[in-house]
């Protein structure tokens, strides 16, 4: 069975301690710098300083696989490039599932019963009533039941102010007394249009009015004011639908194939990622030789419109897209079949009690992991989080170091690392 570990510590303390040029990828989900949930770890992206050492413990020829939110997703581009690292590619992971996290301005024009100093002292009041209180941040989530704490509490790029419901749960949970009910009470009523389920961890700029465990419904409401009216319908955000991930290389001296022989490292596997069934094939008046470069046993596919001067093997030629089959994501690709798809992750996949707020989906992590790792290579995940990278390499095969800096993170991606381990040699004895 593959090896593998979970380091807990500083990424960057950790790599100093592992051997040169050890590493055959690297696979990566680092901070995106957005400040994600409030959450202090994702206040900044990983400097030059990390993507340094990460290039030490690499292979000459070995990639690197590092997902990046769309907003900063050049400035790890940078940092990586900085430190020595060679620039291949951008992978886009696409998908239909992703929520606004827009500030609706007509509503907070309404909502808006004081000054901007108000809400700004509403705010300070309410983060010196958590810490008197002893009430946490993941509490007072979970009270809310949504995640538009870090928004409230922010002064960033997304700052929002809470509806009356919101206000309420705040108010009562961390003990601030009635000092700020006027900001609220104030405010413009809005007339009930409408409403519309939304399921729970799912963003809707609307009013909670009722719900379950599984949904909530949220009314739409209809300008109170003539400035309300006038802002109707803008917001501050796009819905996301992409996630960039950034495909380096570590330089390396002579030719690939060299490279290849001595290391293992410096190539793409394309046939172990190829997408579909279909077999590949070209126009008749160009004139491409396939010679040495398809495995034996595939079909040949020759024509009148097409041509091949070999055998073809079975599936598109792995792209620098991948989508999650969603209606939303496919709709407009004039045939999806030939791109990867992988939707986000399940409850399931998940696994209980993980907490994590960005889970990669495990099904997407190992085909990453398939496309730059050679066979059975050491995958290095310098910022692991709950370990789906880990889950990823050991079911494909591969040896696997993750470092965490979150102790508790940590536990849970060895409790799933260990899961997959002890299914996969339930799979060899069976």
């Amino acid at each position: 069975m593959s090896d593998w570990s979970v380091i807990t510590g500083d990424c960057r303390e950790a790599m100093a301690e592992m051997d040169a040029e050890s590493v055959d990828s690297i696979v990566t989900d680092p901070p995106y710098g957005l400040s994600f949930m409030g959450k202090e770890w994702d206040h900044g992206v990983p400097g030059v300083e990390f993507w340094a050492e990460a290039l030490r413990v690499a292979k000459p020829g070995a990639h690197l696989l590092a997902f990046g939110g769309t907003r900063m997703v050049h400035r790890i581009a940078v940092a990586i490039e900085d430190a020595g690292w060679e620039i291949r590619d951008r992978i886009h992971w696409v998908y239909g599932s992703g929520f606004p996290k827009s500030h609706d301005v007509s509503k907070a024009i309404d909502r808006r019963g004081g000054t901007i100093a108000g809400f700004e002292r509403f705010r300070d009041a309410v983060k010196a009533a958590m810490i008197a209180s002893g009430v946490s941040r993941r509490e007072l989530e979970t009270a809310l039941g949504n995640y538009m704490l870090s928004h409230y509490l922010t002064a960033g790029s997304q700052p929002a102010v809470p509806n009356y419901r919101d206000y309420v749960i705040i108010r009562d949970t961390v003990g601030l007394g009635e000092t700020f009910d006027h900001l609220f009470s104030e405010k413009a009523e809005r007339e009930v249009v409408g409403s519309r389920i939304v399921p729970v961890g799912h963003s809707f700029a609307g009013d909670v009015y009722g719900g379950d465990s599984s949904s909530r419904q949220y009314n739409d409401t209809a300008p109170a004011t003539e400035p309300a009216q006038q802002w109707h319908g803008w917001g501050t955000a796009l819905k996301p639908a992409v996630e960039p991930i950034i495909l380096a290389r570590k330089p390396f001296k002579g030719a690939v194939a060299a490279n290849v022989l001595e290391h293992g490292t410096g190539a793409i596997n394309v046939d172990g990622c190829r997408v579909g069934d279909t077999v590949e094939t070209w126009p008749s008046s160009r004139n491409y030789s396939s010679k040495g470069m398809y495995r034996p046993g595939s079909t040949l596919a020759i024509d009148a419109e097409t041509q091949s001067t070999g055998p073809v093997p079975a599936g598109r030629w792995p792209a620098n897209l991948i989508h999650d089959g969603s209606d939303e994501a496919t709709a407009g690709m004039g045939g999806a079949a030939r791109y990867f798809y992988c939707p986000k992750a399940s409850k399931k996949d998940r696994g209980e009690d993980n907490n994590h707020p960005t889970v990669k989906p495990t099904d997407l992590m190992v085909y990453l992991c398939r496309l730059i790792t050679p066979p059975g290579g050491l995958v290095l995940d310098p910022f692991n989080g709950s370990g789906s990278t880990g889950k990823a390499a050991i079911r494909e095969g591969f040896r696997y170091v993750g470092i965490e800096q979150d102790p508790e993170y940590a536990d849970i991606a060895r409790e799933r690392i260990a899961a997959e381990a002890e299914e996969a040699a339930q799979c060899l004895i069976g």
